[in-house]
């Protein structure tokens, strides 16, 4: 996997975010593709994907992920980016280039995307809509309290919006997001942001266990037991979440075409009023 990786100058998430789950996804043939670059501009304390310039963008980068994905026989494919504030479109268009690559030569397969927050723009965003994806993740990480302390850069009310939006825009599209726990958040302002991301309409919830990635990073500043993830899985489907995955060691893409599965399973839920 490493070496077909290499070979297609290709990213994974897996290896720069330093995921616990790469032994078994690489073993088994599959990973969480990384395009424009492994070098992220913004300064998220949790995270351990390099910080600083962002590469130049490489046009062949779609071409490239379709050979992999090919070679590796996918059929759901994720992907993801580092957060690209430097470009006028925020990478909007490199995930458009790649998702049609991906429909238009590979029959069949279903793209998820996690995507970064644009900057609010609806324009890039409607740009990775308009390509249709079948899934659009955008992680929330924690919940609102700790967001100067945890992801300067962004905004909680700025994330919500991009999920809600994706709804308004295309319906279809199974929208997806994920929190970490150990940060220091309380189990209300869990619940708390579990019910802002229903509100939203976001359709799937991946919760897990923060894991610092090394003493410069922000400390985890509690172990959640395996009790109180199924708790909030509970109230996840309480909550009528399509499909809802916590343990652990669930990140974002963990099991995605199961939970992709379930959501096209569920029943018709509720939807925010005038969404």
């Amino acid at each position: 996997m490493a070496g077909l990786l290499k070979g297609l100058s290709l990213d994974t998430i897996c290896e720069s975010a330093h995921c616990p789950n790469i032994g078994r996804c690489f073993t088994g043939g599959t990973a969480t593709f990384l395009i424009l670059g492994d070098v992220c501009p913004r300064h998220c304390t949790f995270c351990a994907v390099k910080k600083g310039r962002p590469t130049p963008v490489d046009q062949a980068e779609p071409r490239h992920l379709l050979e992999a994905v090919t070679k590796l026989g996918l059929d759901y494919v994720v992907i993801t980016s580092v957060t690209r504030d430097d470009l006028p479109d925020g990478g909007a268009t490199q995930f458009a280039r790649t998702i049609k690559m991906l429909h238009e030569n590979r029959e069949g397969a279903l793209v998820e995307v996690l995507v970064p927050d644009f900057l609010g723009s609806e324009p890039a965003l409607r740009t990775v809509v308009e390509a249709r994806p079948e899934v659009i993740n955008h992680n929330m990480e924690t919940v609102s309290r700790l967001y100067p302390e945890v992801r300067p850069e962004a905004d909680y009310p700025r994330s919500l919006e991009l999920l809600a939006r994706v709804k308004s825009l295309a319906p279809e599209i199974v929208t997806k997001s994920g929190l970490m726990l150990g940060l220091g958040e309380t189990r209300s302002e869990v619940i708390g942001a579990m019910s802002d991301l229903r509100e939203a309409n976001c359709d799937l919830l991946t919760i897990g266990q923060y894991l610092s990635p090394s003493s410069r990073h922000h400390p985890v500043t509690s172990f959640v037991s395996p009790e109180e993830f199924a708790e909030f899985e509970d109230i996840g489907r309480e909550m009528e979440f399509a499909g809802v995955a916590t343990a652990p060691l669930v990140r974002s893409s963990f099991r995605a075409n199961e939970l992709y599965a379930r959501a096209k399973r569920a029943s018709p839920r509720r939807v925010k009023p005038g969404s």
